[in-house]
């Protein structure tokens, strides 16, 4: 949720006026307020949409990872069910049905070891922060189980990620008193270092944090080595530190363009896996999955069973009521794509990232900081930031119509600023090549512009060698006024 402001700096008034919405209400409506009296339904859509024209074009949002387009038939569903609660099981079997189907297929694609008839442990949920959020409560509560079994104080729990970790990773900490320790970055490796990772665990340690898909530049932690490295840690303490995988962005990129790399259920650290559904899944916002190696990674007192709505119903959100219509927009893509369609759809869009890094190279301006071996999305920086940097570049392209992000990157990279194009299934090569032509303009308008940035400091060298030159300076002209000074003295008036 974003916090909101009871006065907007850009509003000159506290009034909302429309000119179209005239034609059935004459009177301003109240910015904050809920209005008196009611107004005809087209006047209330004429003011929203009038207002709602000043956003941006989802499809030109390169910032975002989450879909912004899907087929008619499948916006057709999401309509269809859009007044289905999701958690009412018992009036909604078939929708429940549905998301027991997607669960499956998902721990299938990342190599659950079920057998032939075993049920997944899964859960749909709004996004990936809150399965974040549920898997991480899943590792605290098991290793308060272990310690209290032990007799061990049970406290102090900490967990460990790189720091390029997704800010949902800080709000657990937070929120549920979990202390947070970070692997830094360093200049040209952007992603948690393994052996670093594992240097930090102790046995308080509920779990180790990898990123399928680093948010900054795209890259895949190494799952494997960290696996390798926590196995020896494990078998020299006797501690039984497991790993988590935040696939929010990679879990649905990775079956289908590196099916050979291993970062799934086949380690046998790994106990939980969350995904995003409206990433790379290929539905809109609001559908997250995670799914757990076996029952007994999932604490059963951390699911409850009420039966208020008809009939027994297991539940384990954090939040209750929700849209069914994000469900079933899943089960669509994946039954109507199947691997095939979606290994297609990751190569296109892998594709043309590549056409887009190599536009960007062919420029000579900008040095790439993402891999080809990820998520298709380029991250870039500027080689030459003298005279301006990568936010004015950022800031001008909104006047083409593209919102591309620049940021920089955590600690102990901060002095490295980037942009990032990612690359969505609707972003086609055409566009690719259009937003190039619209970066080299851009380029070209800043070269044209005095530049915004304070020039660098000289080298103290260089100031004593500016000092000395100076107090040179001083000293003949001194030499020249006694000499003008003595010749007026000695001479006749």
């Amino acid at each position: 949720m974003v916090l909101s402001k009871a006065v907007s700096e850009s509003s000159s008034d506290m009034s909302v006026h429309s000119t179209f919405a005239s034609r059935y209400v004459r009177a301003s409506l109240p910015r904050y307020r809920m209005p008196e009296n009611s107004i005809p339904k087209e006047a209330a859509y004429q003011i929203i949409n009038d207002e709602l024209m000043l956003d941006g074009n989802p499809r030109l949002n390169l910032a975002s990872f989450v879909t912004t387009w899907m087929e008619p038939e499948c916006d057709k569903l999401i309509m269809a069910a859009i007044n289905k609660n999701y958690v009412d099981m018992d009036e909604y079997p078939v929708t429940t049905d549905l998301q027991n189907r997607c669960v499956n297929m998902i721990a299938h694609l990342f190599n659950a070891p079920l057998g032939e008839s075993e049920t997944a442990v899964g859960v749909g949920t709004v996004g990936s922060s809150e399965a974040i959020m549920l898997a991480g409560l899943a590792f605290k509560r098991r290793w308060q189980n272990k310690r209290r079994a032990e007799g061990k104080p049970f406290d102090k729990p900490n967990i460990v990620t790189g720091a390029n970790v997704q800010v949902c990773w800080e709000k657990f900490a937070r929120y549920f008193e979990v202390e947070l320790r970070e692997v830094k970055l360093r200049d040209g490796y952007y992603v948690m270092d393994p052996e670093q990772a594992v240097a930090m665990v102790d046995e308080n340690t509920i779990c180790v944090a990898a990123i399928l898909g680093s948010t900054l530049n795209g890259e895949f932690e190494d799952v494997k080595l960290l696996n390798d490295l926590l196995e020896s840690r494990n078998a020299e303490t006797g501690w039984a530190t497991p790993i988590h995988v935040d696939a929010a962005s990679g879990g649905f990129i990775a079956p289908f363009l590196y099916p050979d790399l291993e970062w799934d259920f086949r380690l046998p650290l790994v106990k939980s896996i969350n995904v995003s559904g409206h990433k790379y899944g290929l539905v809109y916002a609001g559908i997250g999955w995670c799914v757990w190696r076996n029952k007994e990674d999932l604490p059963d007192e951390l699911i409850f069973h009420i039966n208020y709505l008809g009939a027994d119903q297991p539940t384990f959100t954090l939040n209750f009521s929700k849209g069914s219509s994000q469900v079933i927009a899943q089960y669509y893509q994946l039954i109507r794509h199947g691997f095939e369609g979606y290994r297609n759809i990751m190569e296109n869009c892998h594709e043309n990232a590549m056409v887009l890094k190599e536009g960007l190279e062919r420029t000579g301006r900008f040095r790439i900081v993402s891999k080809d071996h990820g998520v298709p999305l380029v991250a870039f920086s500027l080689k030459d930031r003298t005279r301006h940097d990568e936010f004015e570049i950022s800031d001008m392209l909104r006047r083409f119509g593209w919102i591309v992000p620049a940021y920089t990157m955590p600690p102990d990279a901060e002095h490295v600023t980037v942009l990032r194009v990612v690359i969505r299934e609707e972003f086609s090569r055409t566009l690719a090549e259009r937003l190039v032509l619209d970066i080299e303009k851009v380029m070209y308008q800043l070269d044209a512009l005095p530049s915004k940035l304070p020039p660098p400091p000289l080298p103290p060298a260089v100031l004593a060698k500016k000092k000395s030159e100076l107090e040179t300076q001083r000293s003949v002209t001194e030499a020249w006024k006694k000499f003008v000074l003595a010749k007026k003295t000695n001479g006749v008036c």
